[in-house]
């Protein structure tokens, strides 16, 4: 079987990887064992140290790294750049941070014993990650399980199957030590045997939720430690003081960047009904001016098409099915223009329980408008969806947004500013949502165990 990435743009066919057969995906599971003993074995600010000299490089090639990224996921050229960019900020967050994070830590010595705490690998790291930020969704994973002396391994999407190997070549040159990381030329057939492979310690998942939960269960069952971040229907909560002059644009840019394509994009929008008109107004404007779609690859273009035509058929069935049960089209709610798997921009309004658009996670361009009364239907109305990665709560008033913040359930609440993702910062769902943390301290401590050391 063969990895395949296809053109969002105009379908057309961009590369064609062959799978490896089961010698191969044995072979080089071997061979990061032994570069994972060689890579553990060096001290923390050595890795600290080449992690950090990754920015450089992903610097140099940002042209390049970030044209793939175009290519084979869609995404506007000024958006890859960024997410090259990011990616370059958070290797310089690893080597700033790696002694906060993972140095020894004093624990209270006990008769005549000192106790330290240390972080210790756990042995190999799979990774599996989906295609809609290539670069950012498979370092955020990568690069703290190696930072723990870890080795890892990679099985990204096989729609971004250049990228994916574009991250082979980084990691295996870059830090010096080619055989702690390796790409996997594989489809998801083969990912029950490389959970089961003995080397394997650890997988980390990201993407759908059925998927994820197979993956769960299979590592259940070999006793290895997974985690799990997987869909969310992210609430903005509007509140009924909140500056309208400050909440639109964030607004704008919280649903609409990468076309929606985010795990962590706004998707619901929770309006006080008192706001609801002028808010819905006011965002229409520059849905309909600014958000026209075109060439990914044309520095002009301000709307990418959404990373296959699956994803566009599907968003458009979840908006169909709900305005047949009322829900009012603002603007935009139909596909774009053959042969691209593009989507209008699109505000659909008067969302109601039982719609799809309100009982799903709508995965494009379309802002869903739920009004409510008060504080308390905002609150019942955010922890409807039981997946939950990220909040974002408006109010004039601080301490009111926190009130509502503390009892939405959420990984994380941002109040008066869109959700986000910083090296610094870990992040991760709530029940179906998923399980661990990345990124911060949190996601560096993610696949290490902690160990006692008890001396006289």
């Amino acid at each position: 079987m063969a990895l395949r990435s296809t053109s969002p743009l105009d379908g057309s066919t961009l590369s064609v990887f062959k799978e490896w057969n089961g010698y191969k995906l044995r072979q080089a599971l071997d061979e990061v064992e032994m570069g994972a003993m060689e890579w553990s074995g060096l001290d923390l600010a050595e890795r600290a140290e080449r992690i950090g000299g990754l920015a450089a490089l992903l610097r140099s090639d940002s042209g390049e790294l970030s044209r793939l990224i175009s290519f084979e996921m869609g995404k506007l050229r000024s958006e890859a750049l960024q997410e090259i960019e990011n990616c370059a900020l958070l290797c310089e967050h690893l080597a700033h941070a790696a002694g906060d994070y993972l140095g020894e830590e004093r624990l209270v010595d006990r008769e005549g014993h000192r106790v330290r705490l240390d972080h210790a690998p756990l042995g190999i790291v799979f990774a599996i990650t989906p295609r809609y930020a290539p670069f950012w969704y498979a370092l955020r994973v990568v690069l703290p399980s190696l930072l723990a002396g870890n080795g890892a391994v990679l099985k990204h999407a096989g729609a971004v199957t250049q990228c994916a190997m574009a991250i082979d070549d980084l990691l295996r040159e870059g830090l010096g030590a080619p055989d702690a990381f390796r790409t996997l030329q594989i489809t998801a057939t083969q990912v029950p045997s490389v959970i089961a492979a003995p080397m394997v310690s650890a997988v980390s998942f990201c993407g759908s939720g059925r998927a994820g939960r197979e993956v769960a269960e299979q590592a259940g069952a070999e006793g290895k430690k997974v985690t799990l971040h997987l869909g969310g229907s992210d609430p903005f909560v509007i509140l009924s003081d909140a500056d309208l002059e400050r909440v639109v644009p964030a607004a704008f840019t919280a649903r609409f960047t990468s076309a929606g394509q985010r795990a962590a994009a706004a998707k619901r929008f929770i309006v006080a009904e008192s706001l609801a008109n002028d808010f819905v107004e006011r965002l229409r404007i520059p849905v309909e001016s600014e958000l026209i779609y075109g060439d990914p690859m044309n520095e002009a273009t301000r709307f990418a098409p959404l990373a296959s035509h699956e994803l566009r058929d599907r968003l458009h069935r979840q908006v169909s099915g709900s305005r047949s049960q009322g829900a009012k089209v603002v603007t935009g709610c139909m596909p774009g223009e053959p042969p691209g798997a593009f989507y209008q921009a699109s505000i659909l309004d008067h969302l109601a329980p039982g719609m799809p658009a309100y009982e799903e996670e709508l995965f494009g361009p379309v802002a869903a408008i739920i009004r409510v009364a008060d504080d308390a239907e905002a609150i019942a109305v955010a922890n409807h969806a039981p997946i939950g990665v990220g909040a974002s709560v408006w109010s004039g008033d601080v301490d009111r947004a926190l009130r509502v913040g503390h009892r939405l359930r959420c990984g994380q609440v941002y109040v008066n500013a869109p959700v986000g993702e910083d090296p610094a910062i870990p992040i991760g769902g709530v029940g179906p949502s998923g399980f661990g943390r990345l990124l911060g301290g949190p996601g560096c401590r993610e696949f290490t165990g902690s160990r006692a050391m008890i001396f006289g």
